[in-house]
């Protein structure tokens, strides 16, 4: 297909062949900024996570555990979009903190559970401030930041399908 033939789009993907300028410009990028916004967030929850002792990662896991609790390290990892190669190490960690226990599944060997221990649920009060705090960082209205979020939660269920089937 030469550069100046229609693109084939996907389900009801835009076709941007017809675009005039350079559609390998960073600023173009519909990745570069959500990267740039992701990096920026970790480096604004840095500092008020470790007050309570928690890195960017674990925080995600906690927040799913606080939510409910045991839960699956496969259950983990699809909730937080973690492969178990990188959700393994983090859980064993957090678990040498005293913030979690990991236990096989009685009823099928091959599932991990990770539950919270006493210390990992006390510690949900400790972070009770930390959104407040992140969003007296942010310079945006509380109406755009949700917005923002819905769309971002929009882009994300889009993409999981696609992913998932890469995976495979």
């Amino acid at each position: 297909m030469s550069p100046s033939s229609s693109a084939p789009t996907r389900g009801g993907g835009m076709d941007w062949s017809d675009q005039e300028d350079d559609l390998l410009d960073l600023d173009r990028q519909v990745c570069f900024p959500l990267y740039a916004a992701s990096n920026l967030l970790t480096r604004l929850y840095r500092p008020v996570l470790a007050e309570i002792g928690l890195s960017y990662p674990q925080y995600l896991v906690m927040l799913v555990l606080w939510k409910q609790t045991p839960q699956t390290v496969g259950s983990l990892g699809d909730r937080l979009n973690l492969d178990s190669g990188t959700l393994t190490p983090l859980l064993k960690r957090m678990e040498l903190a005293g913030l979690v226990t990991r236990t096989r599944d009685a009823e099928d060997e091959r599932r991990v559970l990770i539950e919270l221990t006493p210390e990992g649920r006390a510690l949900r009060e400790a972070a009770r401030n930390v959104p407040a705090t992140l969003a007296a960082g942010l310079d945006m209205q509380p109406d755009d930041v949700i917005e923002l979020r819905t769309r971002v939660q929009a882009l994300v269920a889009a993409l999981r399908g696609p992913a998932r089937a890469n995976d495979r």
